[in-house]
Formats: structure tokens, C-alpha cells, sequence
């Protein structure tokens, strides 16, 4: 089984719910997950193969403050990532049509430049239509695990 790593960018504290309803479905299938909202670098992903990021959007599409700094370290520096495979959930707002979801589709992105594989599609929930992303996530994980 896997060691999975859940990377949380969070506001509001919408992605952080999220990760812990993930975390022991993902556990119950034999899986060792950590969760973390402080990743910073590279070398804070290396002891897992498997990354997902929940994160959410918030100002004009932008990344949460609080993972802000390993975006932007992972897309500077671009480390080798090829080793590692990856899934996000994206939280955003379809009323805000031209973010929507801007967060996870940046963090996407930065894995991708990095060489990490993404394991499946990546999930966009829209919170004018979802007030309670867990039950989606819950959902769209018991496919994603299998893939993993």
C-alpha cells in the first residue's frame, strides 16, 4: 500500500475538512496517510509517493496563504517530482466563472511542471451548488484510491 501524503490550502477551513474526511477512508484501505497545511518545500513530499492536494480558491483564483510557499518553491526551483503521482481536489465557486477553482488548477499545474503523475481527474467542486465538498470528495476517493 501506499504512503500518502494530503496537502491542504485553506482560508476558511473548507480543504481542511476535506482532508480529514479523506484521511481515513484512505487509511481504512490500507493506506498511511499524513496531512499537512505547512509543506514548504520539495524535501517535505520526499517520504511519500503519493501526493493530493485539496485546495481551495479564494481572492482573483488564487492559492491559500498557507500553501502559497511550496507553490511557489515547487515552481521556481521545478525539483524532480517524476517519482511521485498525484490527485487534487479543487474548491472554488462557479459564480466566480473565470476562477472558478483557480487554486487547484495552479497546484495542478505545478505538480505537472514538476514531472508527478496525476492519478485520475481532478475533482472541481463548485460551493454554489455543494455547500458540503466532503460529500463529493467522499464520492470521487473511492475511485481515485483504486488508482492509486
Amino acid at each position: 500500500m501506499a504512503k500518502i501524503l494530503i496537502l491542504v490550502g485553506t482560508e476558511s477551513g473548507n480543504a481542511q475538512m476535506v482532508a480529514d474526511a479523506l484521511k481515513p477512508v484512505l487509511e481504512q484501505a490500507g493506506h498511511t496517510v499524513d496531512v499537512s497545511e505547512t509543506a514548504v518545500a520539495a524535501a517535505d513530499l520526499v517520504s511519500h509517493e503519493v501526493l493530493l492536494v485539496v485546495c481551495a480558491t479564494h481572492g482573483s483564483g488564487d492559492i491559500p496563504t498557507n500553501i502559497l510557499p511550496l507553490a511557489e518553491t515547487l515552481e521556481r526551483e521545478r525539483p524532480d517530482l517524476s517519482g511521485h503521482r498525484y490527485g487534487v481536489i479543487a474548491l472554488g465557486d462557479m459564480t466566480y466563472q473565470d476562477t472558478f477553482c483557480g487554486g487547484g488548477k495552479k497546484m495542478d499545474k505545478v505538480f505537472e511542471l514538476c514531472g508527478a503523475r496525476r492519478l485520475g481527474d481532478r475533482l472541481e467542486v463548485d460551493a454554489s451548488t455543494q455547500p458540503l465538498p466532503d460529500e463529493e470528495a467522499l464520492g470521487w476517493v473511492e475511485g481515485w484510491k483504486v488508482l492509486v
